[in-house]
């Protein structure tokens, strides 16, 4: 299967099914000497999970990430770090109803055409389970930014159009999906403070661009906002251009739409992305489909499901949004050669 990897400097490539054995990731080209241990990955790993929830589904794994290579005595040696998490509460007979059908708003349909067969159980490669891997990935991408004074910000933001912080309302929403047997979609809202400016490259390789590329990637996302976002067709350029003005001696805006970027490069301020998500497609409300063979059939999922998808999606788009900028950030060493001549001019190599 093509499109695994990730990544120009800092690749990852992910690796198994929903309902395999396991699955994880391979970094390739992060640099030697990063403080890591299998320790580290936990806080992305928890934030990833069920929680037991009414948002959440019940399938409870203990994402434990195993370091199989490429770290030796708590440091990254420069070689490939292969990440391994095992599955261990996967109920695969809870899909065998679904062997011969495609299951609406679902990768199902798709797979079969191209690959002739598919793995019916969870979805495989399709799975929101996939995103695991890019979890742990993006923990060590993570790692890397915050010695370079980069951190997050990523929290769910709405629930069908209710800002999270009403959890009264969205108890109510989510209370009448469930005894329809309904999901609803959602927001990630992602802000990334100390990015430099001068990180990404024009033209096709934009940082927007490639964060699009990065939250596109996620299943379930359907729209991105960097900035204003979609918001800036409605506004006038005076409205939406951010003032250049000086403070502590040097050029700085005095807002914001532009989310960090211009010129597909980051000027300096927070990044802020708006990551949207459509309803949850395994819902038990009947939904007319047809089977690989062409028979009209009437489906209902059961099952293990997430009503809702941001509250554990938010760490999916922080950890592809670090792949991104810290990728980025390897990328824009060699972009002026008096780097390059102090790089090489001091380093002893």
């Amino acid at each position: 299967m093509a499109g695994s990897t990730f990544g120009t400097i800092f690749r990852v490539s992910t690796w198994g099914e929903s309902h395999g054995p396991g699955l994880g990731a391979v970094v390739d080209g992060c640099p030697a000497g990063i403080p890591l241990q299998e320790e580290d990955f936990m806080p992305y790993m928890e934030r990833r999970r069920p929680n037991g929830g009414a948002l959440s589904t019940k399938r409870t794994e203990a994402d434990k990430v195993e370091i199989l290579s490429g770290v030796y005595e708590g440091m990254t040696t420069g070689t490939p770090i292969s990440l391994l998490i095992r599955n261990t509460d996967q109920h695969s007979s809870d899909y065998d109803a679904l062997r011969d059908v495609y299951r609406p708003g679902h990768a199902d349909y798709g797979y079969d055409r191209k690959y002739g067969l598919r793995d019916h159980r969870g979805g495989g490669r399709s799975s929101g389970r996939e995103t695991a891997g890019r979890v742990a990935a993006g923990a060590i991408a993570a790692k890397a930014l915050s010695m370079l004074g980069v951190s997050f910000k990523t929290e769910a933001a709405a629930i069908g159009g209710i800002p999270f912080a009403e959890s009264s309302r969205i108890e109510e929403l989510l209370a009448d999906c469930r005894s329809k047997g309904d999901s609803v979609g959602s927001e990630v809202l992602c802000t990334v403070h100390g990015v430099p400016a001068g990180i990404g490259d024009p033209v096709f390789d934009k940082l927007d661009a490639l964060l699009a590329e990065a939250a596109f990637s996620i299943g379930a996302v359907k729209a991105l906002d960097i900035g204003c976002g979609r918001r800036a067709a409605l506004l006038r350029g005076s409205q939406n251009n951010d003032p250049f003005v000086m403070k502590d001696g040097k050029a700085v805006k005095s807002s914001n739409h532009s989310g960090g970027i211009l010129g597909g490069i980051s000027d300096g301020s927070d990044i802020v992305l708006r990551v949207f998500f459509k309803p949850t497609p395994s819902i038990s409300h009947l939904q007319q489909t047809v089977s690989r063979s062409g028979e009209e059939r009437e489906l209902g999922i059961h099952g293990r499901h997430d009503p809702v998808i941001a509250p554990r999606a938010a760490v999916v788009v922080e950890a592809m949004t670090a792949l991104v900028l810290f990728d980025a950030m390897l990328r824009n060493m060699s972009a002026r050669m008096s780097a390059v001549e102090r790089f090489y001019g001091h380093s002893g190599i």
